[in-house]
Order: C-alpha cells, then structure tokens, then sequence
C-alpha cells in the first residue's frame, strides 16, 4: 500500500494540474474575447455614429455657407458628395426639413427654404428674444476662461474678414454666439435658437460684404466687455443689438433681392 500511494498522489496531482491549466486556457480564451467584443463596437453603433456624423456635416454646411439659397440638389448627389449610402443621408435631411432648414420639392430634390417678409420678421423677434435671454443665463457660467475663448473666436472672426474668407466668418461667429448661449444649460432654449440659426445662416453668405464696412458699435466687443464686468443688463443689450443689426444687412441684402 506504501509503495502505491505516492503514485496515486502524483498521478492526483498530475490531473489537478491538467484541469487547471484546461481552464485557465478556456479563462484567457474568454477574456481575450470578451476585451475584443469591448474594443470592436457593434454594428448598431457604427450605424449611429454614422447617421450623427452625416446630420452634423450638412448641418455645418447650412450654417456655414455650404448650401446657397435657391439651389437644389438631390439625395443622391448629397450621398456621393460626403462618401456614404443615400440611408444617412435620407435620415439627416428628414431631421434638417424638420428643423425647417431644408425644404423638399416634389421632385426629390432638396433646398434651402426661400426667406420671406413674415418668415424674415418672426426670425427676428425670436432672436432678439431668445438669444439675449441665454446669454444672461449664462453669464454666471461664464469665468475669466470662457471669456478668453469667446474673445479668441471674435479674433478669429476679424481675421476672417481681414482675409474675406467667408466660410471661416461665418463659423467663427457662431462660434462665438455658441460658447457663450451652451454656458446657459437651457437645452430647449439652446434647440430653439439652433434652429433658428440653420433657417437665417445660408443668407449670410448673401450680405457677407456688408459686414465690417459701417460705422456701428462693434456688439462682440460689447458682449466680451459686459461679461468681464458681469453687467447682465448690458450682455442682453449687446446681444439683442448684435442680432438687430446682423438680420439688418441680411434683409436688406435678401429680400431687397428677392422683392
């Protein structure tokens, strides 16, 4: 008996080690293909990403000069401009008509919808009513940081203009109507004025040049002075001017042309 044991204890052992290092094999297979399914995203979030990714492009192409008013173009033209399937493109035009940025015509194809007197006035009392209601709920949001990078978008709207690069005028101006309206955290507020903007944005490449060529106030400058000083009175002020006089050059641009 003596003499067996030892090898029943080996031979136990032996077996133990075997199972062990069985499953410590299946347990690393496990874990590479759990750490593989983490790294690869699904199917579902690629398409998400996808349509998002497609919807923010032709919205920055409104907003920034991309569409011109009075030019239509098709779905499928739009897919093989930016590279993807007709799929996202269908999705983002279906959210911008929506947003009454974009207009379908009976042929399928798309545009930007024309400005009209009553349209062009309603534009103009909302932003003059919502946009300098965001800024005054913003300013306490607003540090010494957030002013340096709204003063920083400013020069970079003088730069483009220095430089008549119209594209790079109209994004550096919403970008800085935008860095200080999101410090509100008022989403629908927010929402509102961003459709707003995609209905007014693809005119101001019509009355681009008569920025910078008059003798008025410079309202960014107000705005980034009335912040430093926290003076929320004179923020709506500057605000509420700023959007007077920039629907102003767009009027008379616009629908002195159209009339």
């Amino acid at each position: 008996m003596r003499n067996h044991m030892p090898r029943e204890r080996e031979g136990t052992r032996k077996s133990m080690r075997e199972r062990s290092m069985d499953e410590s094999g299946k347990s690393t297979q496990t874990r590479a293909k759990s750490v593989i399914r983490k790294k690869l995203p699904l199917k579902s979030e690629l398409t998400v990403t996808t349509h998002e990714s497609v919807y923010r492009g032709l919205r920055d192409r409104i907003l920034f000069g991309g569409f011109l008013p009075g030019t239509s173009v098709t779905l499928r033209g739009l897919a093989e401009t930016m590279g993807v399937s007709p799929m996202p493109i269908r999705e983002a035009v279906r959210r911008l008509i929506a947003e009454r940025a974009l207009q379908m015509q009976d042929n399928r194809r798309v545009l930007v919808p024309p400005m009209t007197q009553d349209a062009f006035e309603q534009i103009v009392y909302a932003r003059k009513t919502l946009e300098p209601e965001l800024a005054a709920r913003a300013m306490d949001n607003i540090g010494p940081a957030e002013i340096r990078q709204i003063a920083a978008f400013d020069k970079n709207v003088d730069r483009a203009m220095a430089a008549s690069d119209v594209h790079a005028y109209m994004e550096a101006n919403y970008r800085f109507h935008f860095a200080i309206y999101q410090r509100a955290n008022a989403h629908t507020l927010q929402a509102l004025v961003e459709s707003i903007w995609l209905q007014f944005g693809p005119f101001m490449r019509m009355a681009y040049h008569r920025w910078g060529t008059s003798d008025l106030e410079d309202q960014h400058q107000a705005a980034i002075a009335a912040l430093q000083a926290r003076d929320r009175k004179a923020l709506r002020a500057a605000i509420a001017a700023d959007a007077s006089q920039g629907m102003s050059f767009i009027g008379e641009a616009v629908l002195r042309h159209t009339s």
